[in-house]
């Protein structure tokens, strides 16, 4: 089971679409096969945070549209025995969601999943800095998001 905590100070999502998130989410962990309890956290900001958070932590000076943050790379989640597994942070920016999604030629709903669930997978270890790692996770995306039922159209 995946725990699915929201940040979302200014409001820039709604609790319908939390709880799709939290949905996809759960849906994703256990398609991967991944039986341990776990926990995630999930921020929404505007542009001018994302560019913040983006310049402080990765030396990027830009917008940008999801950055995860995975704890275990960094630490032993091994608090006590019967601590949940910590993945790590998703910090999504719902202004470029919202042009991501015009651009693309899709909805919204479709987007703000797409890159809660492109973050979650970073958390869980996959990239897509050389060639194959991106064709793998692009692949692994598309086949969650059609087994969810959320294609390019929706």
């Amino acid at each position: 089971m995946i725990t699915v905590d929201f940040i979302d100070d200014e409001n820039h999502t709604s609790a319908g679409q939390q709880e799709e998130i939290r949905k996809l989410l759960s849906f994703a962990y256990s398609h991967l096969k991944q039986e341990e309890d776990a926990e995630v956290s999930i921020s929404f900001v505007d542009e001018a945070e994302i560019k913040e958070i983006n310049s402080n932590y990765r030396g990027k000076d830009q917008v940008t549209d999801v950055i995860s943050f995975a704890l275990e790379d960094e630490v032993d989640n091994l608090i006590h025995e019967d601590a949940l597994r910590t993945l790590g942070d998703i910090i999504v920016c719902t202004e470029r969601a919202e042009e991501q999604a015009e651009e693309y030629g899709h909805s919204y709903r479709r987007e703000l999943l797409f890159l809660s669930l492109h973050g979650f997978l970073h958390l869980l270890g996959y990239d897509h800095m050389e060639d194959d790692d991106e064709r793998e996770m692009n692949a692994l995306q598309n086949e969650i998001l059609d087994a969810f039922g959320v294609s390019r159209e929706v």
